[in-house]
């Protein structure tokens, strides 16, 4: 595993922390890859709940800048971003996120498949795909408007609005929000009220409430797929070049 992601298992509980810190966050290859490979083999580990924690101040930036440039000039998505969207889709584990400050892109649309999510007071969510020339990823265009309905996903995925706790709580997003120093634990305690019910009963619970997880899949593929046309357009061309020149 990457130092940049940090795995520790105790009392049948995986924490998956995020730690880049100085670029808050934002997601690298091998931190893709780190991460998949954490939850792929939770269950076979004898895991019954995954905690995904970032940084203060920073839960996720999105994918790394240099890295996402990269693959505009591709005109593709990279294979490890695809290949942990899938792990989270496929998890047959319970999935609990900490959300505390940024979660930008994909710090977002990951909460998707979450169970349960907690928030700081000072967590901001951005979707800024479309402004940038995309579409949403991570199966956001399918599981934002089961959640949260049509209106309120178009807001977010298309128009970029973004969303500050008390919004995210309003639209579902969020199930609980709590001081920033107190996410950590409260998310831990969030999943150690999980791993303390019946497993079977949870397992079977969840798929029931998830529905066909091939769905999901497909809606990822499906979005991975314009993702890459978008990303070859002159609309995003014209836009990364307008975030280059404005980071400069």
């Amino acid at each position: 595993m990457t130092d940049l992601v940090i795995v520790r298992d105790a009392d049948s509980i995986r924490t998956v922390r995020m730690n880049r810190p100085d670029k808050k966050n934002a997601l690298t290859a091998p931190m893709y890859r780190a991460m998949a490979r954490a939850i792929d083999t939770a269950a076979g580990d004898g895991i019954r709940c995954i905690v995904i924690l970032g940084a203060p101040g920073a839960f996720c930036a999105g994918n790394d800048l240099h890295e996402f440039l990269a693959a505009a000039k591709a005109g593709m998505l990279d294979g490890d971003v695809v290949t942990f969207l899938h792990a989270l889709a496929r998890s047959p584990v319970p999935l609990v996120a900490g959300v505390q400050g940024d979660a930008v892109g994909i710090g977002t649309t990951l909460l998707l498949h979450c169970d349960y999510v907690v928030a700081g007071t000072d967590a901001r969510f951005s979707t800024p795909f479309v402004r940038l020339g995309l579409v949403p990823e991570a199966g956001s265009s399918l599981l934002a408007p089961r959640l949260m309905g049509h209106r309120r996903a178009f807001a977010a995925l298309v128009m970029g609005h973004g969303l500050d706790t008390a919004a995210a709580l309003a639209c579902g997003l969020v199930n609980v929000a709590v001081a920033r120093d107190q996410v950590d634990a409260r998310a831990i305690a969030a999943a150690n009220e999980i791993v303390a019910l019946p497993p079977e009963a949870v397992a079977a619970s969840r798929r029931l409430m998830r529905g066909p997880v091939e769905h999901i899949v497909a809606r990822i593929d499906e979005e991975v797929s314009l993702f890459g046309e978008r990303l070859r357009s002159g609309e995003a061309r014209a836009a990364f070049e307008a975030f280059v020149n404005r980071k400069r």
